[in-house]
Formats: C-alpha cells, sequence, structure tokens
C-alpha cells in the first residue's frame, strides 16, 4: 500500500557495498526494492531490458524475451567501478537504482560488446519488476542507429564534437564575460547601458546552456570525458546547478518524453506522496513542472486561469531560470529527489554536493553580489534580474516550441490498458497509443499514406508486408510523435540554437554532438518516411512559436477524458 513520505528522500540505511561480479551469480534473482538501494555514486546497479544486452531467451534463462515489460526480460548490471573507466565518464552513474534501458540503447549507437555486459552483469530481475510504456521489438531505431553511424563515418565526422563546436565555446565563453565585465564597469555611467550589457551576458548565458553545458553533460562535447565534464560544469558557471538538470532533463525529459503516468497523477490529486522506491520513472517532469500556472498536458484538468495562459506565457517564460536557479536547484539537492527521479544518483556524492553549493556561491557572488557592491543593492539586484529575464525568455523560446505544439503527441501510462484509446499494432497486440490533444493520432495517418504510396507503385506488392512493422510505443517512434523541429538543415539555426531546432535527431542521438545534426536530418526523415513514422518539422522558429502560443490557448480550454 502506498504511504504518505513527508521528508521526501531515500532513506540510506540498507544501503549495500558493491558487488564484485565475478562471485555473484550470473541468475541471481534481484528485486526491484534492492535495485533501488543501489542508488548512489558508491554502489551503482542498473536494469536493462535483455535484448539491449544481446542476450537470447535461452542464454539469459529467465522469463520471456519480450523486450520490454515483464521483469523476466531484464538483467542486472553493477557499474560502480566501471565509471571509473566508462568512456563517458560518470555519465553511466545515472543509471543507478533505476531501469537504465533507454540510457544503455541511446548513449550507444554504435552498440556495446556482449562481453563487457556479461562482464558487468551481477544477476536478472524478479518477474513482474518492471512493466514499460515502450516497446523495443521493432528494427526501426536500430536501422536508423546504423544509417546514421554510416552517414557520419562516410563524411569523416567524428559522433563527438570537434574544431566547430570548440571554436563556438571559445566565443560564447569570451562573449559572456565580457558582457559581465562591462556590466561591472557601467557603474559611473548611464543604468541603460549596464543594463543592455546584463541582456547581453543573459544572452549569452542562454547560448552557453544550449551550446556548451548540452553537449557536455550528454557527453557530446568533446571525445575526452573530463573535457565533456568541465563543459557541463559551465551550467553552474551561469548560476544553476549541472546535477539538478542532468535528473530533470536525462533521466525524465529525454526518456519519457510527453508520457505521463496516469497512477501518480491521482495519487497527487488524492495528496498523496509515495516513497521513491514506489514510484514510476517512466513520466516527464518538463509537461508538469517546467512553469507554473502552465497546462501544458492534455490529460492534466484545466482551471480557470488557463484560458489565459497564452498570453501570461511568454512573461512567465522569462522567470523560468530564476526560477531554477533559487528554488529547484536548492530543492533538489536537500531533499535529493525531483518529484518521481531519485537525486541520490548524484546528491548521494559528498563531493557533488560540495561542489553544488561551492558553485551556487561563487556564481552568487560574481553575478548577483559584485553587482549589487558596485551599483547599490537596488540596481545590482535589478541588473540580475534583467540578465535572468533575457535568458530565460531566450531560452523558452527556443525549446518549448519542440514539445507543446500545433500536432504534437503525448502519451499515458496506465496500468489496465487505455480503453478506446488502445489500438492494435500491425502484429495485433493492443498498446496504448499516443494522441495529440484532438485525441487523433498521426502515426496512424502517416502509415496510412504510406500503404497508399506504396499500392500506387508497388505493382501487385503486398504492402502490409512491405511497410515494416513498428509498434505505435516503440521508443523511437514516440519519440518522433512527441517531438518538432523548426528550421530543419539550416546550419546556422543548428548552430545558434545549439541543436535545439533538430529536435527528433537529439531526442534519437544525445550522445551525438549537435553539430553533426544538419548532417545526419535527412537520413532520419528519410527512414521515418520508409518506417511510415511521423517526422514533423516547421519551416521556422517564426511559425512554430505562433503554433506553439495557438496550442497554448487551446489546451487551456479543454480535458481529454
Amino acid at each position: 500500500m502506498c504511504k504518505p513520505n513527508p521528508s521526501g528522500a531515500n532513506s540510506d540505511a540498507g544501503m549495500k557495498k558493491s558487488v564484485d561480479p565475478s562471485v555473484v551469480s550470473k541468475k541471481r534473482i534481484i528485486t526491484r526494492s534492492e535495485l533501488a538501494c543501489h542508488n548512489q555514486p558508491s554502489s551503482a546497479w542498473c536494469a536493462i531490458h535483455s535484448s539491449a544486452g544481446g542476450m537470447t531467451k535461452k542464454e539469459k534463462g529467465e522469463g520471456e524475451d519480450d523486450g520490454s515489460g515483464g521483469g523476466g526480460g531484464y538483467i542486472v548490471l553493477d557499474v560502480t567501478n566501471f565509471a571509473s573507466v566508462h568512456p563517458g565518464g560518470d555519465l553511466v552513474l545515472l543509471a543507478a537504482g533505476k531501469d537504465a534501458s533507454v540510457l544503455f540503447e541511446t548513449y550507444h549507437p554504435r552498440g556495446v560488446p556482449r562481453s563487457i555486459v556479461e562482464k558487468l552483469r551481477i544477476g536478472t530481475m524478479e518477474d513482474g519488476s518492471f512493466t514499460s510504456f515502450y516497446s523495443w521489438e521493432s528494427d526501426f531505431y536500430s536501422t536508423l542507429k546504423s544509417r546514421v553511424v554510416g552517414r557520419l563515418e562516410e563524411r569523416g565526422l567524428s559522433r563527438r564534437g570537434s574544431l566547430g563546436i570548440q571554436v563556438k565555446a571559445i566565443f560564447l565563453l569570451v562573449g559572456f564575460w565580457y558582457s559581465l565585465l562591462n556590466m561591472y564597469l557601467g557603474m559611473n555611467r548611464a543604468f541603460l547601458a549596464s543594463a543592455l550589457w546584463s541582456m547581453s551576458m543573459g544572452i549569452f548565458a542562454a547560448l552557453i546552456g544550449t551550446n556548451i553545458q548540452h553537449d557536455g553533460n550528454h557527453g557530446a562535447f568533446a571525445r575526452a570525458k573530463y573535457v565533456n565534464k568541465v563543459a557541463g560544469w559551465t551550467m553552474d558557471m551561469i548560476g544553476a546547478s549541472a546535477f539538478t538538470w542532468e535528473i530533470q532533463h536525462m533521466l525524465g525529459h529525454h526518456p519519457y518524453t510527453n508520457v505521463l503516468d496516469m497512477v501518480e497523477e491521482e495519487r497527487k490529486g488524492m495528496g498523496v506522496d509515495c516513497k521513491l522506491e514506489e514510484k514510476d520513472q517512466e513520466s516527464d517532469p518538463d509537461v508538469f513542472s517546467s512553469f507554473p500556472l502552465m497546462r501544458m498536458h492534455p490529460l492534466h484538468v484545466p482551471s480557470w486561469y488557463h484560458r489565459y495562459q497564452h498570453m501570461y506565457a511568454p512573461v512567465l517564460f522569462a522567470v523560468m531560470t530564476l526560477a531554477k536557479v533559487f528554488q529547484q536547484d536548492f530543492e533538489v539537492a536537500t531533499s535529493r529527489r525531483l518529484y518521481h527521479i531519485d537525486a541520490n544518483v548524484r546528491y548521494g556524492s559528498g563531493w557533488n554536493v560540495a561542489r553544488f553549493w561551492i558553485m551556487k556561491l561563487v556564481s552568487m557572488s560574481y553575478m548577483l553580489g559584485l553587482p549589487m557592491y558596485l551599483h547599490g543593492p537596488a540596481r545590482g539586484l535589478g541588473l540580475f534580474v534583467i540578465g535572468h529575464l533575457a535568458c530565460g525568455e531566450l531560452l523558452a523560446t527556443m525549446f518549448i516550441v519542440n514539445h507543446v505544439i500545433e500536432g504534437v503527441s503525448y502519451g499515458r501510462k496506465v496500468p489496465n490498458g487505455c480503453g478506446d484509446r488502445n489500438n492494435d499494432n500491425d502484429d495485433g497486440k493492443k498498446v496504448c497509443k499516443p494522441t495529440t490533444m484532438m485525441g487523433d493520432t498521426p502515426m496512424e495517418r502517416t502509415r496510412e499514406m504510406a500503404h497508399e504510396r506504396i499500392a500506387r507503385g508497388g505493382g501487385g506488392v503486398d504492402e502490409t508486408k512491405a511497410l515494416p512493422s513498428v509498434p505505435f510505443n516503440d521508443w523511437a517512434a514516440v519519440q518522433c510523435q512527441t517531438s518538432v523541429n523548426w528550421a530543419p538543415g539550416s546550419w546556422f539555426w543548428n548552430h545558434f540554437s545549439g541543436g535545439l531546432s533538430h529536435q527528433i535527431e537529439h531526442h534519437l542521438f544525445p550522445s551525438i554532438c549537435h553539430t553533426n545534426y544538419v548532417h545526419i536530418q535527412d537520413v532520419v526523415e528519410s527512414t521515418c518516411m520508409e518506417y511510415g513514422v511521423p517526422y514533423q518539422s516547421e519551416p521556422s522558429l517564426w511559425v512554430a512559436y505562433g503554433k506553439m502560443i495557438n496550442h497554448l490557448k487551446c489546451l487551456g480550454r479543454g480535458k481529454i477524458e
């Protein structure tokens, strides 16, 4: 039975030391609660679905190899010591204590040698431990990965960043500090001049967030893991916490884009807060937490003020970074949780906690304390706020249009099916299909059009077999249904936005540097067409922004039952 958890943090009691895989039976059965105990850098276990580990039912020896769902289809890896030699550094520790299948699949486009998986394997999850919203049965994503890797090799491009992103990073860092310095030196000039430099600082801070820390914390900025760590640290440099960002963005938003766990929604409605190990991790925090007073998912209950959210949304966008810096960062660091997500994977380390507080103190000193000393308390505070307003508005403008816009789909995870929202896959299995706020499923239309196209040019070919089978809840297909590009193929907007303009490519391949997205965009789009998977894009940011505002207006007026 679910009971309230006022403390909001997991108890450290019962924490087990890391186990030597060489002395543990590979068929040992591990429970979900035991896995959840190994959720810290000092003891990190993770579960992955067995097909990700390259194992068959016979080799696995437990349960059915369904690719998702049944707990018997999951193996457990101990990655505690592996983090020190992992090519991506301690990025692997984000998997601690949870089902890490999505992380495993998406951060290894070239795959992982089976020998490594077997070396790390310490057992098998107890049957029924996890029930996933997603299917991994289709070859859609494996085909995409193979073709994208092939394109990069064909053009001699590194999967991670190279000279292009490094030059841009230097330019942005110089711009940030130059703007901050000029804001300091404006103490004897008109306040307007200092305010303009503060806005410039805020704009550069936003671009550092999208172009440097974003790739760094995804492990995509450079080949060297230490360079990636330094790049990710720039998030702390501009005042926020890279650790909190990783937890919300990489453990919540990326794997489960626009998906909402309906059981947890019902519990929240009753005022019940379960223990973290009882919560379902498959829910996107961005659609219920990014902005107060906003309704960003059609399954949420609308309030009277949501009817006006399309009017006040731009104002809320501007204060986004202020809320992150002064509220969310501190809440997550002290409670060691972010909503339904366990934050011990980062804040369970004493060094990480020390880094959080030291960087908060240092960044507040030069971004707030020094301006208040030089310009006076009121003006100094005003300059700090102006910089954040510019930063927040630019950031939100570029990224909210990617997932909250006309035509985008939303997912619901429920334990006993979705009623009339169930739909037959090509294999006849019922799935809870992603739908738009109007209740339709774009992937249905896309596949119907693909069948018609094949029939017109097929010359008697069986179009059902000619169109590859892709479940509506296939992980990669869901990413395509819940993400939207803008200005696709544009070199300028890709560089300016740090790859946000190619959101579909980014969600499918988060470990690939954003400078490569213009080179793989056509590969992704053509493969989607071949498999009958939606690929939605808007011609420009301005068109996308207009459709996002109209979408917010529609979201404020009704609820899908």
